[in-house]
């Protein structure tokens, strides 16, 4: 029964995530990047802490760990969000889903795996789709700006919050792990907003939507996340996640915000196929990533360094 939760799991965090972008996308307007998630964050932390109190027992390992989660997902949720102040819904969700194409690479990285063939089409692929997503008609006109450019560093930092999230979760640890991280993801997120002072929403539907954002798409989905990952490895939690941006786009499209034309649709599909391939490992890596990966947990290695 557990063996289908936590694919399941990763799939309905899938559709959360993919509903924030249009959800966002409307807010921005009102508010700015960094006082928006300052504000969600500090909501799913604060829930997070009072639900689970009494289940919080945890080491110095476990705070660096969640730490380190924190940093990276935080660095993700500011360079996203600003990101998507620049550029389409649909689009920051397809540039955001590189995480799945990235996923695989770091994790070959972090275990000393090989990178197969497959995952150098993905790159390909990804490429090609990128350059559909972003090369506007006529000669040299481009929209990849800043906006697109900051999406494509949030999916980096995500990529690495997947494959260390897979490295560290452990049935036990999922909860207060989780905890830690959002804590994190809310303290980054107020040091981000501080110096311009934090805006609280001033409408009533904007309060509801932070809620939403907050509650579901915060301190559940997270949950979700490094439940599952204690249960799934990491390639496979980043293919069953790899539905976000065609929810992104979904929900763009079912709330008006844009149209989609065919050069979405096929740079998407071109971008979807890309984090299916990217996400699938060879099965020649499979027992070395798995050895790899208890050994680690058994003997995690001190950390060095700063993290998105």
């Amino acid at each position: 029964m557990v063996d289908r939760l936590a694919p399941a799991s990763l799939m309905l965090m899938a559709v959360l995530w993919g509903s924030t972008f249009f959800v966002l996308k409307d807010m921005l307007a009102r508010m700015d990047a960094s006082d928006l998630l300052a504000v969600r964050f500090t909501i799913a932390a604060l829930l997070l802490v009072v639900v689970l109190r009494r289940r919080l027992r945890m080491d110095a390992t476990t705070v660096r760990h969640g730490l380190v989660m924190g940093a990276l997902y935080g660095a993700g949720q500011l360079l996203q969000t600003y990101g998507l102040a620049q550029t389409s819904a649909s689009i920051s969700g397809f540039l955001t889903g590189l995480y799945v194409v990235m996923t695989p690479i770091l994790e070959a990285v972090l275990l000393k795996a090989r990178v197969g063939r497959r995952v150098w089409l993905a790159v390909a692929l990804a490429t090609a789709g990128l350059g559909l997503l972003t090369l506007m008609p006529g000669v040299g006109a481009t929209r990849f700006g800043w906006g697109e450019f900051l999406t494509v560093l949030s999916a980096l930092a995500y990529a690495g919050h997947i494959a260390y999230t897979g490295r560290v979760s452990t049935q036990a640890l999922s909860l207060p792990l989780s905890t830690v991280q959002t804590v994190t993801v809310a303290a980054v997120c107020v040091l981000a907003a501080l110096p311009g002072g934090i805006a609280l929403p001033q409408r009533a539907a904007d309060w509801w939507a932070v809620l939403y954002l907050a509650v579901l798409c915060g301190a559940l989905a997270i949950v979700l996340q490094v439940w599952a990952q204690a249960r799934v490895e990491a390639t496979r939690a980043a293919v069953i996640m790899s539905s976000e941006p065609i929810w992104a786009a979904f929900f763009a499209i079912a709330a008006g915000q844009e149209e989609i034309g065919w050069r979405t649709l096929v740079g998407g599909a071109a971008m979807v196929c890309a984090m299916m391939l990217a996400s699938l490992p060879e099965p020649a890596r499979l027992p070395g990533i798995r050895a790899a990966r208890a050994e680690y947990r058994e003997r995690p290695p001190e950390l060095s360094g700063s993290t998105r």
